[in-house]
């Protein structure tokens, strides 16, 4: 698989990186032997990138995904990343980038991924609770102490990045990028072009619109946060599912399924240097993963945006609705 260099980081990663959000919880049960089975076809399709999170199971999904890669890989083999700054109060997500909580936060991806040293580091959502200052200050700290490599954010926009920026390093960022979500080409794609922001986006493949199977009969478990968004629902739905059949006849004539095509798309951007895809089987990563190498030309995504007129846009789950 091809492989980039992560913005200003040293890292060199495959262009996708295999997600782990499924194997926390969020989107219902998950079967542990298949989940692992799938890491282990993620490493053998050259997918040397993994990314996953404090707020995934706070611990479940780190700890499978240590434990299946020490199985089949060496860890200088593999490019680990994971998330902090979110936490349990009660039965509510909030979010908490302060300096005590990020730093416990670490220390304990650290225990349930079983390593010495985290290769990316990421502030998981802004908290506008917490002085930008404090957040940079202990990202630095654990740098300097080798518990972390590099550090970058997630879903933030332009002012957060700056602030944090005004007081220490910013090397990644993680945002939500598909077809039905365009908002950060205006703004902050730019930006991190032009700060050298090594960006890894997540959710091609439009929480499930994009991965082939979705229909308006399709229904989703009670503790699915789809089963509450109008995005899935009723005329919003029907309309994007009537697009999605437009680009599924894009990517027939192409001989690539509907999924390299969504995975091609958002690594088109020259901004975009990696694409996150999750999988909870083996044989969803098959007609995904080869997405990475796909060469969109312009005349190619020029017909895509004229298909895309016709959609809604679909926003994802903020932790607080979660």
């Amino acid at each position: 698989m091809r492989q980039v260099r992560l913005g200003q980081t040293d890292l060199d990663v495959s262009a996708v990186a295999f997600g782990t959000w499924a194997f926390g919880g969020d989107w219902g049960a998950s079967d542990l032997e298949e989940s692992r089975t799938s890491i282990h076809r993620a490493l053998e399709l050259g997918i040397n990138f993994f990314d996953t999170a404090q707020g995934y199971g706070f611990g479940a999904a780190e700890r499978l995904l240590g434990e299946t890669l020490r199985e089949r890989a060496q860890r200088e083999d593999v490019v680990i990343a994971t998330k902090g700054g979110l936490r349990m109060e009660g039965d509510n997500v909030v979010r908490d980038a302060s300096a005590d909580w990020l730093r416990k936060g670490a220390e304990a991806s650290l225990v349930h991924l079983g390593t010495d040293y985290i290769d990316l580091y990421q502030v998981h959502w802004p908290d506008l609770n917490t002085p930008a200052e404090e957040t940079a200050e202990v990202l630095g700290e654990l740098v300097r102490e080798g518990k972390v490599r590099h550090v970058g954010v997630s879903n933030y926009d332009v002012g957060e990045m700056e602030d944090l920026r005004r007081f220490g390093r910013l090397e990644t960022l993680q945002p939500p990028y598909h077809m039905f979500r365009r908002d950060i080409e205006d703004e902050i794609l730019p930006y991190a072009a032009a700060h050298d922001i090594g960006v890894l986006v997540y959710g091609p493949l439009a929480h499930g619109l994009l991965g082939g199977r979705m229909t308006t009969d399709t229904t989703f478990g009670p503790d699915d946060w789809r089963a509450k968004s109008p995005d899935f629902t009723g005329e919003t739905l029907r309309r994007n599912l009537q697009v999605v059949e437009r680009l599924r006849e894009f990517a027939r004539e192409r001989a690539v399924t509907l999924p390299e095509l969504a995975v091609a798309w958002t690594l088109a951007d020259p901004a975009v240097a990696v694409s996150i895809v999750g999988a909870r089987r083996p044989s969803q990563l098959e007609g995904t993963a080869g997405g990475a190498d796909l060469h969109l030309s312009e005349e190619d995504l020029d017909k895509i945006d004229a298909i895309l007129v016709d959609a809604a846009p679909v926003w994802g789950p903020h932790p607080e609705g979660m």
